[in-house]
This record gives C-alpha cells, structure tokens and sequence, in this order.
C-alpha cells in the first residue's frame, strides 16, 4: 500500500493543487493509522527534500518551520541570508517558544533599523517581554548596532525594568534618541531618569522644574546646584531658593553661594526678610557684603544689633557704608547697651551731626569720645561748652585733658577765665605753659625775620646805568653811583651830566 501510494505521488503531482489534498488522496488509499501517520509525514518532507535540491532554501525554511524543524529551518535561513526569512523563521520559532532559535534569528533583523519596529510588536503582543529584552541586550554588540537599538531598549526598560533604565541611559545616552526616550521616561513616572535626559539634552530649565516637582526620586544635591547655573530662565533662581527654603533649609547658604554671581541681592534681601528667614541666610550675607549693597548691609546690620554682637557692627559700619546713618543711629541711640549707643553717636559724628554725637557722649558719660569728637569738630563754641560741662560735673581731670584734645580750638582769655572762676589754676597751668611757648616761638621767629630784613636793605649794589657807548659821569672812584635820597631801595638815580645833554634826534640815537 504504500508503495501504491508513493507512485501515486510521483505519477500525478500536478493533478493535486496542495500538498493537503494529496494527503488526503494518499489517505484514501491506506488503511491503518500507522499507515495513514507515514504517509501524511511523507507527503510534508517531501518539498523539503525537493527544496533542498533545488538550493530553494528560502522555501525550504518555510517548509522546514510548518514541520516544527526549527532549528533545521534556522540553519536553511542562514543559507538564504533573507530579512524575509528571517522574519518567517523568526516568528515562527516565538509562536513555537523556541526563543533561543527566535533570538538568532533576531539577530539578523534588529539591524535592520525598518523592520524593528514590526520585531518588537510581535514579540509584545505575546507578550514575551523578557526574551524580546534579552534579544535587544544581545544585539547592542553586533557590529551594525544602530539608534533604534539602543532607543528602543531603553523604552522596554522604562516599562518593564526600570531599575535598569538609568544604568543603560548612563552608557549610552549619546547613542539614543533622546526625545523619544524622553517621552517614554516621563510616561512611566521615572523623574530620576528624565532629569538625567534633560541635562544630557541641555534642557535646564525642565531638568530643574523636574526636580522641584519630585524631590523624593528626582533631586540630587550636587546634580541640582551643578544644573541651576545653566538655566536660562532667572525666575528659576527665586523658585529653587524657595523650594529649598521648604524641602532642605540647612542647604539654603550652599545654594546661595552657589547662585550669588548671578541673584539680585536686592530682591533675594527683600524676599528672606519677608520669610522672616534672614537669621538663615547670614554666611550669604556676609559673603556678598564686598558688593557694597545697601540692602544687604542694612539687613546684616540688623541682624547683629539683634544679636547684639555689637563688635561686629561697628566693623560692619567701618568697611561698608552703604546704608541709611541715621536711621541706624536713631535705632541704637536707644538701644539698652552702652556699646550700641556709642556706635549712635558714632554715626552721628560720620554725618557731622557733631553736636548730636557729643550730647549722647555726654549722656552716657563717654568722656574720651566726647572729646575727640568735639576735637573733630573744629568746632569753636561747641568745645568750650564741653569744657564748662565738664567744670559743672566737677570733672577738673577731663577738663584738663580737653584742654590738650581741643588745644587749636579754645582761646585762651576763656580758658584763663574760667581756670580763675573755678580755682583749678593748676589744672590749666599745663596749657598755659604750652601757650606760652607757642606764643614765645612766635615771637621769636618773628623777630628773626626782621633783623633778616634789616641786614638785606644795608648790603646793597646798585648797578651802572650805560647810555650808548658812555659810562655814566657821576659814577665815583669804583665805578659805583650812590643811591638818591627820596627813592625806594635799590631804586638806581638818572645820571646827571656836567655839560648840557646832547640833542636827541627823533628815531635814532645821540647825536654828537
């Protein structure tokens, strides 16, 4: 029978249009089911036998895939060298979950940057996620590994490994399609990874907005201060140095150091002074006082009166006076420390309210500064009403010293006056002496000048007066004319002559 069979289908094969037909023919002819097994069998191998005789190994694989020859059809696929039986081969050995043998012949078509799209849709519709990322990881080495590899595998892994996205971006980031991944990142929530993008990108701004928006997987402190700088948009700036206040205040001054080329220190003073947060951002203020700016200095000078750090203001004051004096002095002179209202009166005298900065001085007894101040001044009336303050106090020792601080100010007369009324002569007698001896040194040099003066109008030479080629006549022995009574000295007389004067002719000399 199935000899009866075999010649059959050697003698008739183009009257049977399919090889299920001719099946079903040979069938007819058999009688057992063993019988019925070998023939259907025999019927299926032979096109492939006629295949591979024909080197059609195209068709030999297609042939070989219906008979669940998988990896007989592999080895006829790699004989072809065809995308299309790749694919057929491919797809086949996924739908027989022979993925080893679907993953070799991936191989040769995920290199084909047209046909990945159509590779990775089958797989995912059935659902084979893990082997279609396997396939991918397999193929990033092969030597024609293109864009949509790498991006493509990126998007899976945002899906279904995330924990292995940021390692992959981090290898090959130059190598995806960034956008792409973008989207993909952002749809599956990964905000660490999208940030990562957005810096590779050199989208600041959104890496930084990304942040702000989800502190507990996106922000990084050093990622964070390293991304501020670049962006474009200055309201970020204000943004982050809220969000900072809110999320991690302890950082606020690393920022800010960070951001002050760049801050208007202005609005950054207005906006922690309205947070009522300055206390927080002191290191900044400090930092930034070499700029000179009124603002910060005003708020740096408050916060140390509040602290009552009353050496610091005063050095504050010195290096920086860009800020309002009197406000600041009206402020302290009220101050409950000592310290602070001799800063006030301070303040005063660097604005020349000279007689406001003696009268707080003597309020709190600050001899010392009273004096130097009203020194400063080179104020007349206001340093003899020191002096009288201090006869009413009974302070005879600071009078005497005032005496000496505002010694080009006072006049004598008053001071011996008011020695005399108050019967503390021994006290002024020290400037008194020293008055006196200015006073004899003037009189000295004045005395110099003029015996100099007397001996330079004795010793005089006046000079010979020649007219034309004549000497005058009145010379004497030595050839010396004597000065003329009623003239200035070294004033020379007009010669006089023994004989008349020769007449002088108009526009020319003598004529003899």
């Amino acid at each position: 029978m199935l000899r009866l069979n075999l010649y059959l289908l050697w003698l008739k094969p183009i009257a049977y249009r399919s090889w299920k037909n001719l099946s079903v023919v040979l069938i007819m002819h058999t009688s057992s089911r063993w019988e019925i097994a070998v023939m259907t069998r025999a019927c299926m191998m032979l096109p492939s036998f006629f295949y591979n005789n024909v080197s059609n190994f195209a068709r030999l694989a297609s042939t070989l895939v219906h008979l669940g020859e998988y990896q007989a059809a592999v080895d006829s696929a790699r004989k072809a060298n065809s995308t299309r039986t790749w694919k057929e081969v491919c797809f086949a050995c996924v739908d027989g979950t022979e993925f080893r043998l679907a993953q070799m012949c991936g191989l040769h078509i995920v290199i084909h940057a047209d046909e990945l799209e159509e590779l990775i849709t089958y797989y995912q519709d059935r659902g084979y996620f893990e082997e279609l990322i396997a396939l991918l990881e397999a193929a990033l080495g092969l030597e024609r590994a293109h864009m949509g590899m790498f991006t493509e595998l990126a998007i899976l892994y945002s899906k279904f490994k995330p924990q292995k996205m940021r390692e992959h971006l981090e290898l090959f980031w130059s190598r995806v399609n960034i956008p792409k991944v973008l989207r993909a990142a952002e749809q599956a929530h990964l905000w660490g990874e999208l940030v990562f993008l957005y810096d590779k990108y050199e989208e600041y701004d959104n890496a930084i907005i990304t942040m702000m928006s989800h502190p507990t997987t996106a922000w990084k402190e050093g990622q964070f201060k390293d991304i501020v700088t670049k962006v474009a948009n200055v309201e970020l700036y204000y943004k982050a140095l809220q969000f900072y206040l809110e999320y991690k205040p302890l950082l606020m001054n690393d920022l800010l150091l960070v951001l002050s080329p760049r801050l208007d220190h202005t609005r950054t003073v207005n906006y922690f002074s309205k947070m009522n947060q300055l206390p927080l951002v002191k290191p900044y203020l400090r930092s930034v006082q070499n700029h000179n700016n009124k603002s910060v200095n005003e708020a740096l000078n408050n916060l140390l009166t509040e602290e009552e750090d009353y050496q610091g203001l005063r050095a504050s004051i010195d290096a920086y006076d860009n800020f309002d004096n009197i406000s600041l002095a009206q402020r302290l002179e009220k101050h409950e420390l000592i310290e602070f209202r001799r800063i006030a009166a301070y303040l005063y005298k660097g604005n020349n309210r000279w007689k406001q900065s003696v009268e707080l001085c003597k309020k709190d007894r600050l001899y010392k500064d009273a004096m130097l101040y009203a020194a400063e001044s080179k104020d007349t009336e206001l340093a003899e009403k020191l002096l009288q303050w201090f006869l009413e106090e009974g302070k005879h020792e600071c009078f005497a010293a005032t005496l000496f601080t505002c010694y080009d100010l006072l006049h004598s007369d008053i001071v011996l006056e008011l020695a005399w009324r108050h019967n503390i002569m021994e006290f002024a007698m020290p400037y008194f002496i020293q008055v006196m001896r200015e006073y004899l040194t003037k009189v000295d040099k004045l005395h110099a000048a003029e015996s100099l003066r007397k001996e330079e109008e004795q010793v005089t030479e006046p000079t010979p007066i020649v007219f034309g080629q004549q000497l005058m006549l009145t010379a004497g022995p030595n050839g010396v004319v004597p000065p003329q009574p009623g003239f200035a000295y070294g004033y020379t007389a007009p010669p006089t002559f023994t004989q008349p004067p020769p007449s002088v002719s108009p526009g020319y000399g003598f004529n003899m």
